[in-house]
């Protein structure tokens, strides 16, 4: 029997009380490698980490207390699956994280849905399909499915809604 599994990816911010100095290093050595077409140096990947544990609350960090509120309320509508959340960049876990977490939970098919709804970020374009492609071959008996692009009548049909509710 297959488990279904289902992750909910955002972008992830800055905490308030991290030193913007580390930010800094970190887009500049990410920039360097992405220019050279190079894997992360341990330098880059020591920041990254560090910047994705920073200690974190609703206060400090309110993307991460939206987007939890946001995937509880999803959660609770996915009949059981099993369910996590993921982010790009700034916080922890990172997709990488969420899809082992899942499949060591017993996911034998995951889908990926991102908060990122129009076209042209390289965070959805981009990176999220270079990690799955980076990750199946990883994990061959589970699907790993991307579910991109998004139907854009659908995505200006929610925000019509949601100026109808304001109007």
């Amino acid at each position: 029997m297959q488990k279904h599994g289902i992750i909910l990816v955002g972008h992830g911010g800055i905490p308030k009380g991290c030193p913007q100095e580390l930010v800094t290093k970190l887009k500049r050595l990410e920039g360097q490698r992405r220019a050279a077409k190079l894997p992360p140096s341990a330098e880059e990947l020591e920041l990254d980490t560090k910047i994705r544990q920073w200690p974190r609350t609703a206060e400090t960090d309110p993307y991460q207390a939206g987007l939890e509120t946001v995937a509880a309320r999803l959660q609770a509508q996915l009949n059981g699956a099993l369910f996590a959340v993921a982010y790009n960049e700034f916080c922890a876990p990172t997709l990488e994280e969420s899809v082992e977490a899942l499949i060591n939970q017993g996911a034998t098919r995951i889908t990926v849905a991102t908060t990122m709804f129009t076209p042209g970020g390289s965070h959805s374009e981009v990176e999220i399909p270079e990690i799955l492609d980076h990750l199946r071959p990883q994990y061959p008996g589970v699907e790993i499915r991307y579910a991109w692009p998004f139907d854009l009548n659908l995505v200006a049909s929610t925000l019509a809604e949601q100026v109808k509710r304001f109007s």
